[in-house]
């Protein structure tokens, strides 16, 4: 799909009357969420919408990290969904893309019927964190560029945010493997000099102002994001946290059945 001026990878699955955009994490793609679709009850009732995001998977990699800027995303976003002729969507955004789904809720709140973030934050509040972050994203982005993809995601899968992962089983944990590799160096880095949690405007004031149902969650093991949506659930009224049990940071993955009911649940309700 052609969404001014770069191309966009999106796939639907069904043709339900509950329109849900998914949006997957740093490295991954919208194939990602396969599982999880598994794991929704009434899965007759939606038409998945399944994007690529920029820099990812078959999505392109402009060249100039500018263009990955959040402002030039949620246009992009927007300019998919009036292509698909949708005026209310749900939205499911995990890690990165659960940044990139609140940051869409606040930009265009007419739009968004409900809104699950896994994993996700509104940005750093203070500016010397912001400035860290942008600083410490730029060495990962050199690193891509340097010593190529396959290098940086043998180090990235092993980060203590993805060790939970190492449990699953290993023919599951080769695919993670090889989609994430399959990935553009360019799009990577740029993504991160781009669309970082440091660049990225804080949402953290605009919370109180979210008026659609919010579903927040985070693995238990993953005790920093646990403590972020806790956070998070004080600011949003309409917001319901779950915990969940043996999981990490990608819950979607980890306990793709279990998570994809409450997730289902709630989207129904």
């Amino acid at each position: 799909m052609e969404i001014n001026g770069v191309y966009y990878h999106v796939e639907t699955i069904g043709d339900g009357a509950h329109h849900l955009l998914m949006l997957h994490g740093f490295t991954g793609s919208g194939r990602s969420f396969q599982d999880i679709i598994a794991g929704f009850e009434n899965r007759e009732d939606y038409t998945f919408i399944l994007v690529d995001q920029l820099g990812h998977g078959k999505t392109d990699a402009p060249a100039h990290h500018e263009r990955y800027r959040m402002e030039k995303v949620l246009v992009d976003l927007k300019s998919i969904l009036d292509r698909l002729s949708i005026s209310s969507v749900s939205i499911y955004g995990y890690s990165m893309g659960g940044r990139v789904a609140l940051s869409f809720a606040v930009a265009y709140p007419k739009l968004v019927s409900k809104l699950v973030l896994e994993s996700a934050s509104p940005g750093l509040e203070k500016m010397e964190d912001r400035s860290a972050r942008i600083k410490a994203d730029e060495r990962l982005a050199e690193r891509i560029e340097k010593d190529g993809v396959k290098s940086f995601v043998d180090f990235w899968t092993n980060i203590p945010l993805f060790q939970s992962q190492k449990s699953l089983p290993v023919i599951k944990q080769g695919a993670i493997y090889q989609q994430r590799v399959s990935n553009s160096p360019v799009g990577l880095a740029n993504s991160l000099r781009g669309l970082g949690t440091g660049m990225q405007p804080s949402n953290w004031n605009y919370l109180d102002k979210i008026d659609c149902p919010v579903l927040l969650a985070a693995g238990e093991w993953d005790e920093k994001f646990v403590l972020i949506a806790q956070e998070m659930k004080k600011r949003i009224e309409k917001s319901v946290f779950f915990k969940i049990s043996g999981a990490g940071h990608a819950i979607h993955v980890e306990q793709p059945r279990k998570f994809g009911k409450i997730v289902s649940e709630f989207l129904s309700n």
